[in-house]
């Protein structure tokens, strides 16, 4: 395969993706060699890099197509965040039970560690250690009340989720 070919390929393949991928996942996706992989995912970065762009293909836990962050403030105004449906039911359990502890957290929702760190990254919730220190306790942020547009009624937020999940689960 040629290599402009290749890059066009794994630049699909980050465009659709809402996660960092590794080498050896794009090569899989891609149904080639990770050699030939790593050789065009460096060249496809130096090409981003030289564009002066907007985009970026960051590669710290990853790879992942990006907004670069000079840009970030234009993408919450046009976009904003989009949360899936089983992290929302997580966010909903927060929000209803809040502070809640991780451990209580997990029973409720087994994917909650993925959840918690999806929304901490997203600023809609915080952790927080107990005050003996061994156990994190989890709660909504103001970013989450302004998200919402919340004004302090944890009922009216959750009936406000609940609504949001079922149109999600519905489209």
């Amino acid at each position: 395969m040629q290599t402009q070919q290749l890059k066009s390929r794994i630049e699909a393949v980050l465009f659709v993706t809402a996660k960092a991928l590794t080498v050896d996942e794009i090569a899989v996706y891609l149904d080639c060699e990770a050699e030939e992989i790593e050789e065009a995912i460096l060249e496809l970065i130096m090409d981003y890099a030289s564009r002066d762009g907007a985009l970026e293909i960051d590669d710290e836990n990853g790879y992942i197509l990006q907004v670069k962050e000079d840009y970030s403030d234009i993408v919450e105004k046009i976009c904003p965040i989009d949360l899936k449906p089983a992290v929302l039911r997580t966010l909903l359990v927060i929000a209803l039970k809040e502070p809640i502890r991780q451990t209580e957290l997990v029973k409720l929702r087994s994917a909650a560690y993925e959840h918690v760190a999806e929304l901490v990254e997203k600023g809609l919730v915080a952790k927080h250690k107990d005050k003996n220190g061994r156990s994190i306790n989890i709660k909504t942020t103001a970013k989450f009340a302004e998200y919402f547009k919340l004004k302090g009624d944890t009922r009216a937020l959750a009936q406000q989720l609940e609504k949001e999940l079922e149109e999600k689960l519905n489209a």
